[in-house]
């Protein structure tokens, strides 16, 4: 990478994965394949929920809630990402670096308290059932369904804003998206202190909303323990399955990439833990959703059957 004097800012340069010959078209097109099938499974999602009144329910709500942010959250770092496979090294102005940064760790963060607030449904759905829709209201919904956003963008702002003030002498980010660790080693200066600030504001909201969902799934098993019958238990526990994947997924390889060691950036490796995160959950959600789900399943063929119910009308 050349060096260049602290006052430039003019644009970076997005590396990208390395890939040559017939592997970077291949590559590309696997990617374009899997955006295209996350983009309308997550719309599908959303339209199922939107169109069949039997999932007019708070679980289903968050759902739709969680697939309207995977749309924005996949497609905030995958045109980069193709952009780099079609064409190698791709430029990439200071400004569109740095939103590109803020919105991919806005809706992050946003995600992050998202997953927390569908777990407090399905704590209140299975541990206080009597309560359970006076207590999620659907004005109490709305409020849940909006607190993430605000706060995830809020608490953004923090990582976002330190790292562009910083003064850059390097211009090659070795990532293909704009995160924070590659471009604190594109700076002039020691970002020790940056490193530590964003591990604690990152850290923090990572590590509160996973004991925040670690205590309500505690209190689910202690309550599901309690029923009666095992076929009971099961039905209980096949609401929460999902969830828990998707959980595991997310906040894994967030926790790797954010809080883990540093040798995992140094060696590049975090650009491959990146996609599990950024690109390969939103995908594998809608899947997760629905393969698990026995309502939704029903749901598709509802919708299937009056669909084809229609098309055959004179």
């Amino acid at each position: 990478m050349d060096h260049f004097n602290h006052t430039w800012s003019q644009s970076f340069i997005l590396a990208g994965f390395t890939a040559t010959g017939t592997l970077r078209p291949l590559a590309f097109l696997g990617t374009l394949c899997i955006y295209l099938l996350t983009l309308a499974g997550n719309v599908i999602i959303i339209i199922l929920v939107q169109a069949d009144s039997r999932l007019s329910t708070p679980m289903y709500f968050f759902i739709s809630v969680l697939s309207f942010l995977e749309l924005w959250y996949v497609s905030t770092t995958v045109p980069t990402l193709l952009h780099t496979l079609l064409h190698g090294c791709s430029p990439i102005s200071s400004t569109m670096c740095f939103l590109q940064l803020y919105v991919f760790h806005s809706l992050g963060m946003t995600e992050c308290y998202l997953l927390g607030v569908m777990a407090l449904d399905r704590h209140l759905a299975i541990c206080r059932p009597l309560h359970y829709h006076a207590l999620m209201s659907r004005r109490v919904q709305l409020w849940l369904a909006g607190a993430p956003w605000v706060a995830g963008f809020s608490a953004a702002l923090v990582p976002a804003s330190l790292t562009a003030t910083l003064p850059f002498c390097l211009k090659e980010v070795a990532h293909y998206f704009c995160d924070l660790a590659p471009l604190m080693r594109l700076a002039c200066v020691h970002t020790g202190w940056h490193t530590r600030i964003h591990i604690v504001v990152i850290g923090m909201i990572n590590t509160c909303s996973l004991v925040l969902i670690l205590g309500l799934y505690g209190g689910i098993l202690k309550a599901v323990l309690k029923l009666p019958s095992a076929a009971s238990r099961s039905k209980a526990f096949s609401t929460c399955s999902s969830h828990i994947t998707v959980v595991t997924l997310f906040f894994g390889s967030a926790f790797i990439v954010y809080v883990g060691p540093p040798g995992i950036q140094a060696e590049g490796k975090d650009k491959l833990i990146a996609l599990v995160y950024s690109f390969l959950t939103p995908f594998l959600n809608p899947i997760i959703y629905t393969l698990r789900n026995q309502e939704v399943k029903e749901a598709i063929r509802r919708i299937t059957q009056s669909i084809r119910v229609v098309l055959k009308r004179p």
